[in-house]
């Protein structure tokens, strides 16, 4: 009997394709026009978006890439495809017809082309795997709304499993312990990108995941409830988001006597804009502006082993 050919799709948010003002304005066209991301009404948005947000926001946001920027690309980009290219060469290890596939929600390699690209390949099954441990509407279904868009520009659709969430596989848990050693008098803190509050009021459960992955991974460190605390952090616009916020947080810590304090984000599959400038450097900033002593942000998973062994044995579970 021949073997199945499988295609294994690993969908992240996306980048723009140069540290520029004009990629960057390209980009956050695309995904601050997602309904799933800004759910305002489309005529209002799509006024303040073009008019006051991406005249503003663009070469602001440029040249934070610009800091962050790789030979290969941004950040998450360099990491993602270094993260594809290690579940390829495990499938390939152990001999089994697989192709995988990066796309992106927004930008480039775009899940559009990445689907047509395994199709192309004539794969008889395809894995989405979005790269979002905690599910949101904002991130795991806009994965989904854009995989699906795809296949309306396929004649052939072929069957496909679509990976929901994982914010409790003991597996990541146990990836995301591994790289947590703290001293004892530092805190933990895990730092998650925030959604509106408005979001979870109308059913998304996105909190209630990144609480669980937080209790786990505490629970497996053996860390009492004193020793850590989850806050969000990337708000965008005037409405509220979800709370405590990160960079309020750690403004406040030295205040409450909180002088060391270690910084994680498990909800990053892969380090980023958001981890490298907004909390390995900003948030440094203000939390030794506050009086803070000692401060250290712990890398994303990124293409390491353990990571790796997580995503391949969350792909296997679906083959």
């Amino acid at each position: 009997m021949n073997q199945q050919k499988i295609g294994i799709l690993l969908a992240n948010l996306g980048t723009p394709d140069e540290p520029t003002s004009a990629a960057v304005k390209r980009y956050l066209k695309q995904f601050l026009s997602d309904p799933r991301v800004i759910d305002l009404p489309k005529i209002k948005w799509q006024a303040i978006l073009n008019f006051i947000v991406l005249p503003t926001r663009s070469p602001k946001v440029a040249k934070l890439y610009q800091s962050v920027w790789r030979e290969g690309g941004s950040p998450l980009l360099v990491i993602s495809r270094e993260q594809q290219r290690a579940v390829q060469r495990y499938f390939d290890a152990k001999g089994k017809s697989v192709v995988v596939e990066l796309g992106m929600s927004y930008g480039n390699p775009s899940i559009e082309s990445a689907t047509d690209s395994l199709i192309k390949q004539g794969v008889d099954r395809i894995i989405v795997l979005p790269l979002y441990p905690q599910y949101s509407s904002t991130t795991t279904a806009s994965v989904f709304d854009a995989f699906a868009n795809a296949l309306k520009a396929q004649r052939k659709i072929v069957p496909f499993d679509f990976i929901h969430s994982y914010h409790n596989d003991p597996l990541y848990i146990q990836a995301l312990a591994n790289t947590i050693q703290i001293e004892q008098d530092e805190l933990l803190l895990f730092s998650f990108h925030g959604i509106p509050k408005r979001y979870e009021n109308e059913g998304d459960f996105y909190s209630a995941h990144c609480y669980k992955t937080a209790e786990l991974v505490a629970e497996k460190l053996g860390f009492p409830k004193h020793r850590w605390l989850v806050s969000f952090q990337s708000r965008f616009g005037n409405e509220e988001w979800l709370q405590p916020y990160t960079d309020k947080t750690l403004e406040s810590f030295p205040q409450k006597g909180v002088k060391k304090v270690a910084v994680v984000c498990p909800g990053f599959s892969s380090d980023c804009l958001e981890t490298l400038e907004e909390i390995a450097e900003e948030n440094r900033e203000n939390f030794e502006q506050a009086g803070g002593e000692s401060y250290r942000y712990i890398p994303a998973l990124n293409a390491n082993g353990d990571h790796i062994r997580a995503l391949v044995k969350l792909i296997e579970a679906k083959m």
